[in-house]
């Protein structure tokens, strides 16, 4: 992977420079219970034995994250599904982690900006999260992502906001103008699997999802690289250690300590 910062193709939101608390969060299979991204290729495209496939590649860096993706979403096109159709499957199948609207309301009540990172592509995260959470709510949230490239002939394929990196949307790069600031906030980030392994390293307080399902690629990812988080069921779960380190209850470290929420 590049260690220089990649050329982004996309414009990114003005960095909340006045804050003393930041959460950035993965989307899909975080704040959504399901990844909608594997829902597509699983039950769209080429299926789910497939994609753990080129999952496990992607974790043992024999593939790219780029290139991984890509190749599950043109699944999804090959088999004849238009833009339009994933995004309305999507909406009626995609639902919301338990705990998240609470934890935004709280987030809100305090402050503190809450901003989805993610690798899927911007069209179809807010026409989910308009579904999920109000159109108020939706628009009120910042998203950072790739885009989508609809082509003449109805085809569609996906924008990468960093082409030339190997994640496709290297995620540190929403972290890391945060750490440049004169005071910079305490980053709190919440992840699941191997999209965000660019980020997990940045964070000051990473949360990672545990999966019933059991795709817990980013969890053996810090674990293979001794990088500190707690694993978290739902936000309702995570929602108190984030209140005790912005109420100055626990510090960061002893946040890290507690290993599982």
């Amino acid at each position: 992977m590049n260690e220089a910062a990649p050329e982004s193709t996309l414009p990114y939101p003005p960095i909340h420079n006045d804050k003393k608390f930041v959460v950035l969060s993965d989307w899909d299979g975080t704040i959504t219970t399901y990844d909608s991204n594997d829902y597509m290729t699983d039950n769209l495209g080429f299926g789910r034995d497939r994609r753990r496939d080129l999952n496990m590649e992607i974790l043992h860096e024999k593939t790219t994250f780029r290139d991984g993706f890509r190749e599950m979403l043109a699944s999804v096109v090959a088999n004849g599904h238009s833009f339009e159709e994933c995004k309305e499957i999507l909406r009626k199948n995609i639902k919301l982690d338990p705990g998240f609207k609470e934890f935004y309301a709280w987030c809100k009540a305090n402050d503190i900006p809450v901003i989805i990172v993610s690798s899927g592509m911007t069209p179809t995260i807010r026409a989910v999260l308009t579904n999920l959470v109000g159109e108020e709510s939706a628009n009120e949230i910042e998203i950072i992502s790739n885009d989508v490239e609809l082509r003449p002939d109805g085809t569609w394929g996906i924008k990468f906001r960093h082409p030339t990196s190997g994640f496709g949307h290297d995620k540190s790069q929403a972290i890391l103008p945060y750490r440049d600031l004169e005071h910079p906030p305490t980053l709190f980030f919440f992840g699941d699997g191997v999209s965000d392994m660019s980020a997990a390293k940045h964070a000051d307080v990473l949360f990672v999802k545990e999966k019933e399902y059991g795709e817990n690629d980013l969890a053996a990812y810090c674990t293979k690289l001794g990088i500190k988080h707690i694993l978290f069921k739902d936000f309702s779960n995570a929602l108190p250690i984030v209140q005790s380190v912005v109420k100055g209850e626990k510090t960061v470290q002893e946040a890290l300590n507690i290993g599982h929420a």
